[in-house]
């Protein structure tokens, strides 16, 4: 890797790839139950794949730090089982029938089967943490947990209803920013990160989940469902209202805001309507509207890094905004 340039996406992922093998290796180990049907369900899920950024970022932070032991990995498969389970559970309450262009988990085994193994999933990462014996990552990790729930049930209280920007970013804050935090966290408690290190590290968490999240309302707009691998349009047809279309609300006209507020409120979004909303979105620029906005959460994030010392792990985080804003799915 360069010594000033930011890396690659390659050099990144051959920066890591030891570790996040022997993540991939111990999350599957973590997932075997003596009940079939809990690690059928684990297997199929973690099978499915994924960024897995939010360990990456786990690593990242710990060796930015000088940090060398085995406790990356393990806590890099609790973060992984972690966010596997808020998966599947919202696949449940959305009621989804895919899942990165498979069929999600619970149109296979069903949802009663599948709530029960997430929850499994919860209690494993949290036996496994217990392991490490500190307190600041127990305390970290229920916080966690307890936010993504209160995230869900406020966005369940919320669906159908108009929203403002900040009820929007405090909902993505919650289902999804709050786990990128935890990681960089646990990574800089593994590496010693003084008080004030910590902080930034929680911070450019905070900042890089809501772009992650941000990009991703926008692509759920805009990309195909070949590469989305799910339908597009699913947050309007499960009455989600996201950053461009809080965006449209304020700037439509009132047939424009009528039409979107139908789509939210009908649970119906199809051909003729979606292309209506889409050409909405484009004229009134809310979707770059929520693009900038991405944009300037993953500068923020960047910034978050100025104290930290130079080295190949510190230049892999500053490519992460970039990536994270760049993607296409």
């Amino acid at each position: 890797m360069s010594t000033t340039a930011i890396p690659t996406q390659k050099e990144v992922f051959d920066l890591l790839r030891n570790d996040l093998v022997a993540i991939e290796s111990e999350f599957e180990r973590l997932s075997g139950s003596e009940v079939d049907s809990v690690t059928e369900i684990a297997s199929y899920l973690r099978e499915g794949g994924g960024k897995r950024i939010r360990p990456s970022l786990l690593l990242l932070a710990a060796k930015s730090l000088g940090y060398v032991g085995s406790s990356a990995v393990r806590l890099g498969a609790v973060i992984e089982m972690i966010h596997t389970a808020t998966l599947v559970h919202d696949d449940i309450i959305d009621g989804a029938e895919t899942r990165r262009g498979r069929p999600a988990a619970n149109t296979a085994w069903g949802n009663s089967k599948c709530v029960l193994a997430g929850d499994w999933l919860y209690m494993q990462a949290f036996r496994v943490a217990l392991d490490e014996r500190d307190f600041r990552i127990l305390d970290l990790l229920i916080q966690l947990t307890q936010q993504m729930v209160e995230g869900e049930l406020l966005q369940m209280e919320r669906l159908s209803s108009l929203l403002s920007e900040a009820e929007y970013y405090e909902l993505i804050d919650r289902k999804t920013a709050c786990l990128f935090r935890v990681s960089m966290q646990l990574g800089g408690i593994l590496g010693g990160a003084p008080p004030e290190l910590d902080e930034q590290f929680g911070e450019y968490g905070r900042h890089l989940g809501l772009a992650f999240q941000i990009v991703d309302d926008v692509l759920d707009l805009t990309a195909s469902e070949e590469v989305l691998g799910k339908p597009t349009g699913s947050d309007l047809r499960e009455g989600k209202a996201t950053l461009a279309v809080v965006h449209a609300l304020k700037r439509g006209t009132a047939e424009e805001r009528a039409e979107i507020i139908a789509a939210l409120e009908d649970r119906e979004f199809n051909g003729p309507r979606y292309a209506r909303i889409l050409a909405t979105l484009e004229r009134l620029g809310s979707l770059d509207y929520a693009m900038h906005a991405a944009f300037a959460h993953a500068e923020q994030a960047k910034e978050c890094l100025a104290n930290l010392p130079d080295s190949e792990y510190r230049r892999a985080l500053l490519w992460a905004p970039d990536f994270v804003v760049a993607r296409d799915k």
